[in-house]
């Protein structure tokens, strides 16, 4: 599968379940689902522990609202950036996520999760 050749809205078709579950599992604070996607160079990077503490000291994370907006596709190297204006139910303004795909050993992989 060549993702840098997928349109679009055929990679919205992709990305918004991993970012859905993303944020489920973030509200949640459940760690084992928030990394279920992860590629095996970000689970190096992904600490139970540090996640834990960003989850108590930034209510943003722990308080995402389901709806978001889809703002475009970088496409670089062999990755692709998606890109969604995120708010949340409990922290007012407007937060940048940014969701990092590409592929590893034949399948879809987060290589990068932040909001900002």
């Amino acid at each position: 599968m060549n993702l840098l050749e997928k349109t679009n809205d055929e990679i919205l078709e992709i990305a918004e379940p991993l970012w859905d579950d993303l944020v489920v599992s973030s509200n949640k604070r459940d760690y084992l689902g928030f990394i279920k996607h992860f590629s095996k160079e970000m689970l190096m990077g992904a600490n139970e522990i540090e996640i834990g503490k960003q989850w108590t000291k930034n209510k943003m994370l722990s308080s995402l609202a389901v709806e978001r907006e889809f703002l475009g596709c970088l496409r670089r190297g062999d990755y692709i950036t998606v890109l969604y204006k995120q708010t949340s139910d409990e922290v007012p303004g407007e937060f940048l996520g940014r969701l990092v795909l590409g592929i590893e050993e034949g399948e879809v992989k987060i290589f990068g999760a932040t909001i900002f």
